[in-house]
C-alpha cells in the first residue's frame, strides 16, 4: 500500500508548550510506515477576519519553535507563507511551504516558493474552478525548469494541491467530490478535511464551523481516492485561538486516520 500523506497540527502556534503537547500525541503517525507525516502549524495567520484576532508569534520565534519540533520528534514540517520574501527563510526549516487558499494565484509567491528546495502545497481557493489549479501548479513547475505537466510530473517535483471546498453563497462552503478527481489530473491531492467544514464570516469577526462533518467528509474523500489528508487538531478545540469550531479534537484523530487507511487499502486496486 502506498503511503498516505497526513498533515496535522494546531492551526497556529499558540505557545511552544501547546505545540509540543500536540506533537507528542501525533508522533504515532510519524512512526507509522503507511503514513508520510507532516507536522503543521502557522507562525503567522495573516488572513484573519479581524485585526484583533490572534495571529501567532511571528516568523522568527515561530520558526524556532517549528525547528524544535523537527529536531525533538524527527518530524517533517509544513507551514504557510504569505509573502514572497518568506519563502527562502521558511524553507530553511520547513519541508513543505504551504500557499494559503486566498493566495493560490499569487504569481510572485508561487515563483518564490518554486525557487526553494522545499515541497509546495497549494491550497485551492474557495473561489477557484478546480481545473484552474493547473495554472498554479504550472507556475511552480516552470520555475523549477519543468515544462511538462500532469500528476506524475508534479509528484516527482514536490508539488501537491489541497481541496477545501467552494464558496456557496455567504458563510458556507460545499465540497464537490468531483473536484478531487479533476484536480488529481494535475497533481497529488490532499483533502483539507477541517477547513472544508469552516463557515466563513460568522459573528464577532470570527469564522465558525461544523466539526461534526469533518470525519464523514474525510471518509468520502478517501473513497473517491486522494493522496492525503489535512487536519487541524488541538487538545481542546474550544479553547483554540484560531479555527477552533472546525478543528478535529486530537482524541478523535487516531480512529479517524485508521479508518481512512482502511478505506485506502480497500480501493487501492480499483
Amino acid at each position: 500500500m502506498k503511503k498516505m500523506i497526513l498533515i496535522a497540527g494546531p492551526c497556529v502556534i499558540e505557545s511552544k508548550d501547546l505545540v509540543f503537547k500536540v506533537a507528542e500525541q501525533l508522533k504515532i503517525f510519524n512512526e507509522n510506515k503507511n503514513i508520510e507525516f507532516y507536522f503543521k502549524s502557522s507562525f503567522d495567520k495573516a488572513n484573519r477576519t479581524s485585526i484583533d484576532s490572534f495571529r501567532g508569534p511571528g516568523i522568527e520565534e515561530g520558526l524556532k519553535i517549528l525547528e524544535s519540533v523537527k529536531n525533538e520528534f524527527n518530524m517533517k514540517i509544513l507551514t504557510d507563507i504569505h509573502e514572497s520574501f518568506q519563502a527562502s527563510i521558511v524553507s530553511e526549516v520547513a519541508d513543505v511551504l504551504q500557499i494559503p487558499a486566498f493566495l493560490c494565484r499569487q504569481t510572485d509567491l508561487l515563483v518564490a516558493a518554486g525557487k526553494t528546495r522545499s515541497k509546495v502545497n497549494i491550497k485551492k481557493g474557495q473561489f477557484l474552478n478546480p481545473s484552474d489549479i493547473k495554472y498554479s501548479v504550472k507556475k511552480i513547475l516552470q520555475t523549477r525548469g519543468i515544462n511538462e505537466e500532469g500528476y506524475e510530473i508534479a509528484k516527482q517535483n514536490g508539488v501537491f494541491v489541497a481541496e477545501r471546498g467552494s464558496s456557496f453563497g455567504y458563510g458556507n462552503l460545499v465540497v464537490d467530490m468531483r473536484s478531487l478527481v479533476i484536480m488529481r489530473e494535475f497533481a497529488p491531492v490532499v483533502f483539507d478535511a477541517t477547513h472544508s467544514v469552516q463557515m466563513p464570516g460568522a459573528a464577532n469577526g470570527k469564522s465558525g464551523g461544523k466539526s461534526e462533518f469533518v470525519e464523514p467528509l474525510a471518509r468520502a474523500a478517501a473513497a473517491v481516492g486522494v493522496d492525503g489528508f489535512f487536519f487541524e487538531t488541538h487538545i481542546n478545540p474550544c479553547e483554540a485561538l484560531c479555527d477552533g469550531p472546525n478543528m478535529l479534537n486530537i482524541s478523535r484523530l487516531k480512529n479517524c486516520v485508521e479508518t481512512l487507511l482502511q478505506i485506502q487499502n480497500i480501493i487501492k486496486d480499483i
